[in-house]
Formats: structure tokens, sequence, C-alpha cells
């Protein structure tokens, strides 16, 4: 029978088995996998809900209730990770998104009330994580200094997951019908919770970090235990940062949410060359976060590279503001992607050396909190935004709402002195 100590012993014993290099390397691999799938399922949702009589309004409510869900889940999830380990954390994030996807399979059924099984189908989101899960062993594995440049390494998952999920749902539900893709993803997600009990170490984190969370005088707080994350964010030096995350990478947000609209509205693109468009920011995605911000990392402190992003923000947004054609904004995509990915990535590597080892899961589940927030308000107000002022209209806002961010970096800095590395 495995006593109190067992989490400690578990975790070195799962890492003499594969080694360090060989988990962060199943990390990246599982983590493909997920957004894959994950790709495969946002390709084919808008064709199946216009076939199950789903109105624009009605795919709106799909859309805000799965973001609300994954918003809440967040922060939960990570409490989970930290306190379960890495593979708890894979395994129930592998077994959601099955969950999801036989549903959505069920939904395409004929004999079956697709509507509500696509509602239903949502209901999973909560559980979802695989992103904060990968990234919490990322943390735990690398040291400091090599930890936005590993974090940054996800962006080349992400650009494969994009890339390769959204060809394979368009070919698959083109091939051999709606239900496909969703099939497929069930089948990728089993194999990946069987890996996940198979080979992901049952903890990450070293011993430290395990004495630290059970030491006699702190208190233990449980998974659904909402103060404990509330204090989590009046530490030192995580407030201003994880504000900094929010406020400056909502405008960009909101306009990615509008995207599909501009494509077909403003630039005129069919559904093939839209998504021609998406590919190429997949692309971009790739090289930018998997190669260029781990170099600049290793040249440039944090704070530097965080004022880079807002700048590039501001820059964009001018460019944004004035932009009138497909080409334009196939210009100004770089600076966009690169603010954006450094914008992540620095502010998740600020946030995990701010707080203790013990606690990285629940804070990169509030990191993992702030897209499904952009989600959840992102289609009400960017459609006011844009039915009333334009596509011009994100550009000013996305250039005001930076050149603030800005201004508050100028007058106190965040240098590597304010976050203590734990």
């Amino acid at each position: 029978m495995l006593g109190a100590g067992a989490p400690r012993s578990q975790g070195p014993a799962g890492m003499r088995a594969l080694g360090r290099p060989w988990v962060l390397l199943l990390t990246y691999l599982l983590t493909t996998l997920d957004l894959t799938s994950l790709f495969m399922q946002f390709s084919v949702l808008p064709y199946l809900s216009r076939r199950l009589g789903l109105d624009s309004a009605a795919f709106g409510y799909l859309q805000t209730t799965f973001g609300v869900l994954q918003l809440l889940g967040g922060p939960v999830f990570g409490r989970f990770a930290d306190q379960h380990g890495a593979r708890a954390a894979f395994a129930v994030s592998f077994l959601g998104s099955c969950a999801l996807y036989l549903l959505l399979a069920a939904a395409c059924s004929p004999a079956l009330p697709g509507a509500a099984l696509l509602f239903a189908s949502r209901l999973p989101a909560p559980l979802m994580h695989m992103l904060p899960a990968a990234q919490m062993v990322i943390v735990d594995l690398t040291a400091p200094e090599e930890r936005p440049a590993a974090l940054g390494r996800l962006g080349l998952c992400f650009g494969v997951g994009i890339i390769l999920g959204s060809v394979l749902g368009g070919t698959l539900s083109d091939t051999c019908g709606i239900q496909c893709p969703a099939l497929v993803a069930l089948a990728a997600n089993l194999l990946g919770a069987i890996l996940s009990f198979a080979c992901v170490p049952a903890s990450t984190k070293g011993a430290s970090a395990h004495a630290q969370a059970a030491s006699p005088g702190a208190p233990q707080a449980g998974v659904f235990d909402l103060r404990a994350i509330y204090r989590l964010l009046l530490q030192p030096g995580v407030l201003p940062v994880f504000l900094v995350k929010v406020i400056s990478g909502f405008p960009s947000g909101l306009f990615m949410i509008m995207f599909s609209i501009i494509c077909m509205d403003f630039f005129q693109l069919d559904a093939t060359h839209a998504g021609y468009l998406m590919s190429f920011s997949g692309a971009l995605l790739m090289v930018i976060q998997g190669l260029v911000i781990g170099r600049l990392s290793r040249r440039f402190s944090e704070a530097a590279l965080l004022r880079a992003s807002v700048l590039g923000f501001i820059a964009v947004g001018l460019a944004m503001a004035l932009m009138s054609t497909v080409f334009h904004f196939c210009l100004l995509m770089p600076g966009l992607v690169f603010s954006m990915c450094a914008l992540n990535v620095v502010t998740d590597s600020m946030l995990t050396k701010a707080v203790s080892a013990s606690d990285t899961g629940t804070m990169l589940g509030l990191c993992a909190s702030v897209q499904p927030l952009t989600r959840t308000l992102g289609p009400a107000l960017g459609g006011l935004l844009y039915r009333s002022f334009g596509v011009s209209i994100f550009g000013h806002v996305q250039f005001a709402v930076n050149l603030l961010v800005l201004l508050a970096l100028c007058r106190q800095p965040m240098s590597q002195k304010t976050l203590k590395v734990r």
C-alpha cells in the first residue's frame, strides 16, 4: 500500500525509466497529437453545426459554452496537475478529449438528436487542458535560464497542429464523411491516454517541491480551493505580469476571433484561400515561437522581450488600422505572430519563476484561462466593433491598449530582480 511519500519516489523512478530528454520529447509529441485532433475538430465544426440546422447565433453560443467551461476549468486543472502529477494530468486531459470526440461523432448520426449532442460534446471542456499540463512538465524539467526556449518549442507543436489538423479535417470529411475526423481524433486521443499511462512519469516535480507542498506548517488546500488560487495571484511579481498578459494580448485575440468573418467579408476570400492564409500563420508560428524566441531569450532579458512584444503590438496596430488588402495583412502577420508568441512565452516563463515549484501547474492553469476568457468575451464584443466601425477599429484598439501598457511598463519596469526565481 502506497504511503504519503509515494509521489516522491514514483517521480524519480519514472525519470530514470525514460530519461529527462525522452520525457520532454514525449511531452512535445503528445501535445502535437492533442492539438492536431483539436484543429481537426475546429475545421469541421462550422459545417457540422450548419448541417444540424444551427444558425450563426447558435454557433456563437456553442463556441462561448466551450470557452466558458475551459475558463472555469483551467485553474482547477492546474491545481489537480500540481497535486496528482503529470501522468494523471495527461491522462485526464486525453480522456476528456475522448469524451468530446465520442459525443461529436454521435452528433453526426442521423438517428440521434444531433444538436443536443453537439452542445453536450462541449461538457468535457474543463478537463481538456493538455497545453498547461505539458508546460508544467517542461517547467519542472528545465533550468530557469532554459525555460523560455523550452516553452517556445511548443510553438512547433502548435504550428504542426494547425497545419496538419486543418488539412486532415478537411480531407477526411470530404473523402470519408463528416463523422470521420471525430472518429480519427477519438482514436488518436485513446492512443495518447494509453501512452500517458504507460510512459509519462507519475510526477516530474523534484523532491524539494514535494516537501514544500507537504510541509507540516503549510495549509493543505484542495483542488477546488479557489482561495489558494487567488492567493497565488497576490504573490510578489505575479499580478502585474499576469495583467500585462491579459490586457496586452486581448485586442489581437479579438481580431483573431473575427478573422474568419474578416476573410469572407473584408478580404473576399473563399474557404480554400482562407485555409492557405491560416496555414501561413501556422508556419510563421512554428518558425518564430519554435526557433526565434528561444535564441532571442539567450541574448536578451525577459523584461526586454516583454517590452519588445508590446512595441510590436503597437506597430502592428498602426499597420492594421491602415490595411486594405490581404497582401497588406500578409506583410504585417510576421510582426503580429512575433508579438503574440513573445508575450505568451515570456509571461508564462516569468510567472512560473515567480511562484514555488509546487504551484507551477496552478499558475499555468491560470495562464491557460486567458485564451478562453477572450473566446468568451470576444464574439459579442468583436462583432459589435466590426459592425459599427469596420476592420480598422481592431488596429486602433490594439495601438491604444498597448501604448498604455508600454507606458505602465516604462513607469514601473519588471526586472528579473522583482521576480524571485524559485
